[in-house]
C-alpha cells in the first residue's frame, strides 16, 4: 500500500509529443519526451513527489489517466496533473469533463505560446477547469508546472 505521505504527480501528454526532437523543432525545440521526463522526473524527487509520466496519440485514453488520477485525489494521494493536452485542448469536451468530474487540480501546459499562433488555438477547453496555464516556456514549464502543484498543496 502506496504510503499517503508521498504524493503523486501525473505528467500527461497527448497526440504527437511522442515526436519532440524531430517535429518542427521551431517551434518546439529539439528536446525530447525522454529529455521532458528526465526534468520531471528531477522537480517530482525535488518536491518529494512521486511521478506518473505517460504520453498517448489517443483522447480515451487521456480520459481513463484522468479517472485514474481521480482516484488517487478522492484517496488524498495525488498532488495534482500537468496536462499537455496538445491538439485536443481545442476540441476535446471530453477532457473537460473528466478534470471536472475527478476535481482533480490541474495545469494545462503548452510548449509553444498557443496565443501566438494560428487563431484555432487560441480557444481552449481546459484553461475553464485548469488551476493555471503555462505556455511558450518550451519543455522548461513542466518543472515549473510541477513546482507550481507543490505551491499550491502547500498552501491547502
Amino acid at each position: 500500500m502506496r504510503s499517503c505521505l508521498v504524493k503523486t504527480v501525473y505528467v500527461l501528454n497527448g497526440p504527437n509529443l511522442n515526436l519532440l526532437g524531430t517535429r518542427e523543432p521551431a517551434i518546439y525545440g529539439r528536446h525530447t519526451l525522454e529529455d521532458v521526463r528526465r526534468l520531471c522526473e528531477e522537480a517530482s524527487s525535488e518536491h518529494g513527489f512521486s511521478l506518473v509520466f505517460r504520453q498517448t496519440n489517443h483522447e480515451g485514453q487521456l480520459v481513463d489517466w484522468l479517472h485514474e488520477a481521480g482516484q488517487l485525489h478522492a484517496r488524498g494521494e495525488l498532488a495534482g496533473v500537468v496536462l499537455n493536452a496538445a491538439a485536443y485542448t481545442h476540441t476535446s469536451v471530453a477532457l473537460q469533463d473528466a478534470v471536472n468530474a475527478t476535481g482533480v487540480t490541474l495545469i494545462e501546459l503548452h510548449i509553444s505560446n498557443t496565443h501566438a499562433r494560428e487563431s484555432f488555438r487560441h480557444h481552449s477547453h481546459i484553461a475553464p477547469v485548469a488551476r493555471a496555464v503555462i505556455a511558450g516556456l518550451g519543455v522548461h514549464g513542466y518543472p515549473i508546472a510541477i513546482a507550481g502543484l507543490a505551491r499550491v498543496l502547500a498552501a491547502g
